[in-house]
């Protein structure tokens, strides 16, 4: 079974944003998608060239409805359905009750290369025009490591001071009862 997730694209990179069954898809190569069913057997490539952006190296295009010349290579993965989708109206008292269900035929499809450009040629013709554009750092690795070093410093204060005894917790106040005043 192929497992797909959404993932962020840098803005950087190779993409594009496809129209499949009346859907917009943002792809990169090397992606995997669900669209509606494609009649195209399993193992075949295809082009779809309904694009209406393509970014490469900071370089954007955006078509009128598409972009002219631009088209997207995929290879078909496979057909199957989707999760069961069920809706149900209930009205009490009424006898109005309805029930709709059904699952969706989608084939899934594996982006091989946008405008002609896998993403490794991609990645190759951005070095030769002048070097890859400067990626800022993650700060969760950065991040991670502030965590790790501040939990460490401590610890090691502790081991070299004696441990204090804790003194006795003070007693809670009284509760105040409020008792009414009879005259």
């Amino acid at each position: 079974m192929v497992q797909f997730h959404a993932v962020s694209k840098p803005d950087g990179s190779l993409s594009a944003v496809i129209v499949s069954g009346g859907k917009q898809y943002r792809v990169a190569p090397g992606d995997q998608i669900l669209v509606d069913r494609l009649d195209a057997e399993p193992g075949v490539s295809l082009k779809l060239d309904r694009v209406l952006l393509f970014s490469s190296a900071g370089d954007v295009k955006v078509g009128a409805p598409v972009v002219d010349g631009v088209d997207v290579e995929v290879k078909v993965l496979a057909h199957r359905r989707g999760p069961r989708v069920e809706s149900l109206r209930y009205k009490s008292k009424k006898r109005v009750r309805v029930h709709h269900g059904g699952r969706a035929d989608l084939t899934a499809l594996q982006i091989i290369a946008v405008g002609g450009l896998t993403g490794k040629e991609a990645e190759a013709e951005d070095e030769k025009e002048g070097g890859k554009q400067a990626r800022p750092k993650s700060r969760g690795k950065a991040r991670v490591g502030r965590k790790a070093e501040a939990a460490e410093a401590p610890k090691a204060e502790a081991d070299l001071e004696p441990a204090a005894e804790p003194d006795e917790p003070a007693a809670k106040p009284a509760r105040r009862s409020r008792k009414k005043e009879s005259e």
